[in-house]
């Protein structure tokens, strides 16, 4: 009970600290201690959701079945009951202990990070294995005709009953109101507002009236930009870092759409990208040890028109960047040779970025300005595409 209770908090943790990052993009988690013992890292990472639900829930779900599985036991400790729940104690703690050693491998030797919430729910979920293994005393082979009896057990008698419904319905609960890892926009039906999360899902944004969204879009801070306007009639300037989860999600979702406009509305619709790492090396501070040299690399590449394709590479090989890969990948893809030597100019010109940002009060990432509307995190795709066209109508009303 003990070791699924430190289990259970250590996964609610988890998922405090992940519904956070997912629902506010200027949270600073607070076992983000370097780049490499990073909980964000490792929680953004494909590995940190199932389905787009946060691991962390089902932890808390695994957990909360197995302490209740234990009180059952405890409770009826002059029978033959404990017997019969070590057993099942036992196969979800093989379940658990798979998951975690999954999870652990992939988090030390692929994404090479580690995060200090999930240790101790490694450490407890070993713990848990070894007990339960010592505490099983039945052969296996029955236990397919004693878990009939068992459920029967269980359907006769009204406290299990409660418990086994409770354990449902917060699961349940859990799984389905959590906020998805996708970067969406929510629907306030309440008072028709819409707010926008980097990286969150929280409902569903279909059907939504474009009036309210536009009403909402309207409200947000308005901020000029000293970037030279081209004769465009929508410029978007997007404040990115390489190694922010939401700045991929965004590049991924919006790339064909941009492209589309350039088609439908050559010469009208601009993309512009400034730099904004989230690195102490050119910036105020963060978490991330490869961000600053990612962007000086792709405006090295830019001098070859390589720029697009060392952004993608960029994203593509996200999860396990380090400076040592940014600079295998400017040279194979940049065609760049001399990065070493260009690096202190090139950082100049990104730390000019990062001050831009700051002036206008840029303080996550993504964050985009659409003809000077500030957007904190990103829009769902269509709202972003509605956000273009509402201003591409815009102007063509002041200037048929």
């Amino acid at each position: 009970m003990v070791l699924a209770a430190l289990t259970f908090i250590a996964a609610g943790t988890s998922l405090y600290v992940h519904y956070n990052l997912i629902t506010d993009s200027s949270y600073a988690s607070f076992c983000d201690i370097s780049e490499t013992i990073s909980c964000e890292a490792v929680y953004e990472s494909d590995y940190g959701s199932v389905a787009g639900i946060p691991v962390a829930a089902f932890g808390m779900i695994w957990s909360a079945l197995v302490f209740v599985l234990a009180a059952y036991g405890m409770r009826h400790a002059r029978s033959s009951e404990p017997d019969n729940i070590s057993e099942y104690i036992f196969l979800l703690s093989v379940v658990g202990l798979a998951s975690v050693v999954y999870l652990g491998y992939a988090s030390i030797f692929i994404l090479e990070r580690v995060c200090p919430l999930c240790m101790v729910t490694y450490v407890t979920v070993f713990g848990l294995f070894f007990v339960a293994s010592g505490a099983t005393s039945l052969p296996f082979r029955t236990l397919p005709s004693r878990l009939f009896t068992d459920l029967r057990a269980l359907t006769s008698s009204p406290g299990a009953l409660m418990f086994a419904l409770f354990w449902l319905v917060g699961a349940g609960s859990l799984v389905t109101f959590l906020p998805r890892t996708n970067v969406i926009v929510e629907v306030m039906e309440s008072d028709t507002s819409v707010h926008t999360h980097a990286g969150t899902e929280q409902g569903s944004s279909e059907g939504a009236p474009l009036a309210d969204f536009e009403q909402w879009y309207m409200q947000q801070p308005y901020v000029p930009l000293p970037v030279p306007n081209e004769g465009e009639r929508v410029l978007i300037v997007k404040f990115n870092d390489y190694q922010c989860p939401p700045c991929r999600n965004t590049y991924l979702q919006y790339k064909a759409l941009l492209e589309n406009f350039q088609v439908s509305h050559p010469g009208q619709v601009r993309f512009v990208t400034r730099d904004f790492p989230l690195e102490s090396e050119c910036n105020a501070g963060g978490v991330h040890s490869a961000a600053c040299e990612a962007a000086a690399a792709v405006r090295m590449a830019r001098v070859n028109n390589q720029a697009e394709a060392l952004e993608e590479w960029l994203f593509d090989n996200q999860p396990a960047m380090t400076p040592e890969l940014v600079r295998q990948g400017v040279r194979q893809v940049g065609g760049v040779n001399d990065f070493d030597e260009q690096y202190p100019t090139v950082l100049e010109q990104v730390r000019a970025d990062v001050a831009l940002g700051q002036s206008v009060g840029v303080s996550s990432t993504p964050t985009f300005f659409i003809n000077g509307r500030m957007i904190r995190g990103g829009l769902e795709p269509q709202f972003f595409q509605a956000a273009i066209e509402y201003e591409l109508a815009q102007a063509q009303t002041a200037n048929p």
